[in-house]
């Protein structure tokens, strides 16, 4: 789907109830309409596009990457930029004295609740068009998994939330909060729904890579099983993901996060971008161009903004075994270090902003570039949400709870053997350490980290010196802007 747009002419018709009056009462110019659309295979194709396109929102209207959640909210980051005042509300986030009435939050609940809203216009419309059965009920799994992958990033960030699992009529707009219990019994309910009807990876075809499948439900729904210590059940979804032999790792880290690696082998849940797409600043809900590139590259002679950046605990990370990680040189960037066809990194050649280190993994060389148009909300690069060694790792995890180490260790060392480490043969407690510390070192900046540790119930501990406090910050604040439009049917998180 890279090289096709996920938005199609849909969108626009389930934005109709947003134009002004005098746009409604003009006839439509190409002749669709509700009444006469949903009726054939490319109608229902061209609807679940239009909830995949919401899968690219990153500024809408402002940003919302899953990195200031997942990286810059840990210890693995900071949030960098031209100084304290550049996203200032995010720098109160991530020193976790958060303004509930920020955008950034804002932009992430309203998104979320758009994917939902076009999921559930998928699976109230498609079910009665006349066409074939296979198609039809992959269509209604991708949207399943849509509508879960959205409901799943609000659970994590802000606990129970509105449970709109259908199209709300007028009168269902000030929804309460449901329990988060209640989400997560939705997010397992699409996910087991949509593993059946979703096809596995190798029967799509290549124009379709980038389609949720088969494995892309199984490991969301792992994680869901994670979240909520389903050990055994997690160990089973993982082990038939694994056993399916439809992923394995890269041979070589280092090609993982680059344009050729993109769809690779150990790709189970990628959000797919092009540089060619059109995009503008000025319209950042049909993007499908990420913005991701140029926030996270060096600024002066290099182009970008500067944001992610690594912090000192995180590199160090990779040598307390006694030697490089490997993996160091492909996730982060050091002085003196080529920056693609950039030029080398000096603090002269930022224009002397004084980070030490700049995030790799999203890093784009000029040569890739949009062909046209402004190549800075037109990045290439794709988000890999779910990689094959993630799986591997949460297998492991799952192992070691419900009492065997040796499949624990067997999974966790398959990751260390694509960077040739050396095996980890703990027990116990340190084997568990283990775990999870390579899960920092192999999915280093890939938004994950702050999620893990609040998971794991490590939050405190690691990030209690940076203001993290117990019983409020596993959770984000409720935008303040949601409390005053429903009157106050949604209410705020302990803490805020």
């Amino acid at each position: 789907m890279k090289s096709s747009k996920y938005t199609t002419i849909v969108a626009g018709l389930l934005l109709l109830t947003s134009c002004n009056d005098d746009f409604l009462v003009r006839q439509p110019i190409i002749g669709v309409t509700e009444e006469n659309f949903y009726k054939t295979e490319a109608d229902a194709l061209a609807a679940v596009n239009a909830a995949y396109a919401t899968l690219q929102f990153q500024i809408s209207p402002a940003g919302h990457f899953r990195w200031f959640w997942g990286d810059i909210m840990s210890d693995d980051a900071v949030k960098g930029g031209s100084g304290d005042n550049d996203a200032n509300s995010l720098l109160q986030l991530e020193t976790f004295k958060g303004p509930v009435n920020t955008d950034l939050l804002e932009s992430e609940w309203g998104a979320n609740y758009e994917g939902i809203y076009r999921a559930n216009v998928v699976l109230e419309k498609v079910p009665a068009i006349q066409m074939d059965e296979k198609m039809k009920q992959r269509i209604l799994g991708e949207a399943r998994f849509i509508r879960a992958w959205n409901f799943y990033n609000l659970v994590i960030m802000f606990g129970g939330v509105p449970l709109a699992d259908h199209v709300l009529a007028p009168s269902e707009y000030n929804l309460t909060r449901a329990t988060a219990e209640e989400v997560w019994v939705l997010i397992e309910k699409d996910l087991t729904e949509a593993i059946p009807a979703l096809w596995p990876r190798s029967e799509y075809s290549v124009a379709d890579l980038g389609r949720v499948t088969k494995g892309s439900a199984q490991a969301l729904l792992v994680k869901a099983y994670l979240w909520q210590k389903k050990w055994p059940q997690a160990r089973l979804v993982a082990e038939d993901l694994i056993k399916s032999g439809e992923y394995k790792l890269v041979p070589k880290y280092e090609d993982i996060f680059t344009l050729a690696g993109e769809n690779n082998s150990e790709s189970v849940f990628e959000i797919q971008y092009m540089n060619a797409s059109g995009g503008n600043w000025g319209k950042n809900n049909a993007n499908e161009g990420s913005f991701t590139n140029v926030f996270q590259r060096a600024r002066g002679q290099f182009g970008g903004f500067g944001f992610n950046i690594p912090t000192q605990d995180f590199v160090s990370e990779f040598t307390k075994e006694g030697f490089e990680d490997p993996r160091l040189k492909s996730t982060v960037f050091r002085v003196g270090d080529a920056m693609g066809d950039r030029g080398i990194f000096t603090i002269e050649a930022t224009g002397g902003v004084p980070y030490l280190y700049y995030p790799k993994k999203y890093f784009s060389n000029r040569s890739e570039d949009a062909p046209f148009g402004d190549p800075n909300p037109n990045g290439g690069s794709n988000d890999r949400v779910i990689r094959f060694s993630d799986v591997l790792l949460m297998h492991a995890e799952a192992c070691y709870q419900t009492g065997d180490e040796a499949n624990a260790r067997k999974s966790l060392n398959e990751v260390r053997s694509r960077v040739s480490i050396p095996v980890i043969s703990a027990s116990g407690e340190a084997l568990l350490q283990a775990i999870y510390r390579e899960r920092r070192l192999e999915l280093g900046l890939e938004s994950h980290r702050f999620f893990d540790l609040v998971r794991t119930g490590r939050a405190t501990d690691v990030l209690g010196k940076l203001g993290f406090k117990s019983g409020v910050h596993e959770l984000f604040p409720v935008p303040q802007s949601q409390i005053l439009a429903t009157g106050g049917a949604i209410t705020q998180n302990p803490g805020y």
